[in-house]
């Protein structure tokens, strides 16, 4: 199965184009799901293969998107799998479908009900082979480093309060190939675009197209065929995993650079709380654990991408954990804990990635360990949590949107994080 994602009107011209290439070949189905009549409560399905197209409108399931997708789009999976004639599947995303939401849904979600198959995750039965991210290559940056809000462009139900560049940012995270439509981009525009895709997808292989009829099914295919062997086709990565992924440069180019901010002390909450802005001005996106001197039993996930940044919990410390809790845990991270374990305060301790493309990477790092406790303050973690406990804490309310399934929730999800406005604030 591939999935093919894109945002902005030239990049879904060049979904819909690969779309339609991929669906001349035998063998092949491509599915979209248009959510254009969302706020009217449907949702339009078309499945085509190269001799046919068909469509049916759906009705919301109870008003949830997620909810309705997944009703529909795993059972189908399961079904076009079973079928001889199908030898590939390929998913059109419309531009409010997050790609690696949907790829913990095909992994983790169980399917019933679907005849000759035992029950169980979508995944069993299809295997994903990459996620192809379009992108327009005036426009992408832009929309990677603003707060505007999704739903403002009708991409989105009003209540939706995931911004442009979380989808923007997340749809290249994710993606194993790129294809970037370069008209109407300067020379100096794609350099700087080209330092930051380096950056942000180091392993993903770039096609660059001036125009999109000259994209055939063999270009298609042989970019398809870069993709390196390790790279993450639709694998979803925990807060434990390696922030630095796919080997991405360290140098500054064209003003853009990777700042990784590493401290074995908490943050003060107030002081985090007043430094984020950091973090939403010149910067693409950031993500990282963090130590609150507050909550020392909790690992707290923060992810910023462009003017928004939304914080949430990320389960527990191995320190705070049982003996038999840790036996549990996964064994790279109890490895990598290990390394560097405090005989105080065990694994815990902060590390934050942050893309930065027109900041000083100084002034973050100043702004970050400014946060941090100061040594009198340290001692009083160690030897009284209780005192610190009292203090102000703008990260201690947590907010689950009650149609989330907590066990399904992924980072990349609207609904299932703690998220704060651009002025960090909790929403």
């Amino acid at each position: 199965m591939v999935l093919l994602a894109g945002f902005s009107g030239p990049a879904m011209g060049g979904v819909e184009h690969i779309a339609a290439t991929l669906s001349e070949d035998t063998g092949t189905v491509v599915v979209h799901h248009d959510l254009a009549e969302l706020r009217e409560g449907v949702v339009r399905r078309t499945v085509r293969t190269a001799g046919t197209v068909s469509t049916t409108v759906l009705e919301l399931a109870h008003g949830c998107v997620s909810c309705t997708l997944r009703a529909d789009l795993l059972p189908m999976l399961c079904t076009l799998a079973t079928r001889e004639h199908v030898e590939r599947i390929v998913l059109a995303l419309d531009p409010g479908i997050e790609a690696e939401a949907l790829c913990h849904a095909i992994e983790q979600v169980e399917v019933s009900g679907v005849a000759d198959r035992v029950d169980g995750p979508a995944g069993r039965t299809v295997r994903i082979d990459a996620v192809l991210t379009c992108l327009d290559g005036q426009q992408w940056l832009a929309d990677a480093t603003g707060d505007e809000v999704l739903a403002d462009r009708g991409l989105a139900a009003a209540d939706d309060e995931r911004t442009v560049a979380q989808v923007a940012v997340g749809q290249v995270d994710f993606a194993d190939a790129l294809v970037v439509l370069t008209a109407g981009t300067d020379a100096l525009d794609r350099e700087r675009l080209a330092a930051v895709l380096a950056r942000l997808a180091p392993a993903a292989p770039v096609a660059w197209l001036p125009e999109l009829p000259g994209f055939d099914a063999i270009e298609i295919g042989a970019l398809l065929t870069r993709v390196p062997a390790e790279s993450r086709r639709g694998r979803i990565f925990d807060a434990h995993a390696p922030l630095l992924r796919g080997q991405p440069p360290l140098s500054t180019d064209c003003g853009v650079s990777i700042v990784e901010f590493a401290a074995r002390r908490p943050f003060h909450p107030a002081r985090l709380h007043e430094a984020l802005d950091v973090l939403l001005d010149g910067v693409v996106t950031a993500r990282g654990r963090i130590w609150l001197a507050t909550q020392p039993d909790h690992v707290v996930w923060l992810e910023s991408a462009g003017g928004g940044l939304r914080v949430g919990g990320a389960g527990r410390w191995l320190a705070a954990m049982s003996t038999d809790e840790q036996a549990t845990a996964d064994p790279t991270r109890r490895a990598m804990a290990a390394l560097g374990w405090d005989e105080r305060f065990g694994d815990r301790d902060v590390s934050l990635v942050i893309l930065a493309h027109d900041a000083d990477p100084a002034e973050i790092r100043h702004a970050l360990h400014w946060a941090l406790v100061e040594d009198d303050e340290l001692l009083l973690v160690d030897r009284a949590p209780e005192r610190v406990a009292l203090w102000e804490d703008p990260f201690g309310d947590w907010h689950r949107d009650p149609c989330a399934d907590p066990t399904e929730a992924t980072f990349s999800e609207a609904t299932a994080s703690e998220r704060t406005n651009p002025r960090g604030e909790t929403a």
